[in-house]
């Protein structure tokens, strides 16, 4: 299988594998060369592949999508990491990736805090209007 990750700004690898394991939100999956055409979410986590020597390799891997299409397997995510280590891909995901979640809420409720206060504005002029 040809395993392509890509990121918003780059293609980040793009190599041969032999199996592929990720994890979706129901849980770890796996992809051998014979499976069929499949798609899933990804959950923050480290994606496992066993390029074509054998031997495992790991990314640390935000959110995203992952397309298998034939011998083709596509993982797009927002931001991707390699590492040597599951274990320390783990908590460097877990440290980047959860962090930037939350920063992401944080920043939609102050987004709509505002939106809630420039609708309410255009409301009370209205009504002074009338």
């Amino acid at each position: 299988m040809k395993l392509r990750v890509l990121l918003p700004a780059h293609v980040l690898l793009e190599t041969e594998v032999r199996r592929i394991v990720a994890e979706a939100p129901e849980g770890a999956f796996g992809l051998l060369p014979g499976h069929v055409d499949y798609a899933a979410p990804l959950v923050p986590g480290v994606l496992v592949y066993e390029d074509a020597d054998g031997r495992e390799a790991f990314l640390g891997v935000d959110e995203g999508l992952l397309v298998k299409r034939g011998p083709e397997v596509t993982v797009s995510v927002r931001d991707a990491v390699r590492g040597d280590e599951p274990e320390e891909l783990q908590e460097l995901v877990e440290a980047r990736f959860l962090a930037l979640d939350e920063h992401e809420k944080r920043a939609r409720t102050a987004l709509a805090r505002l939106e809630a206060g420039f609708y309410r504005r255009v409301l009370e002029q209205q009504r002074h209007e009338e």
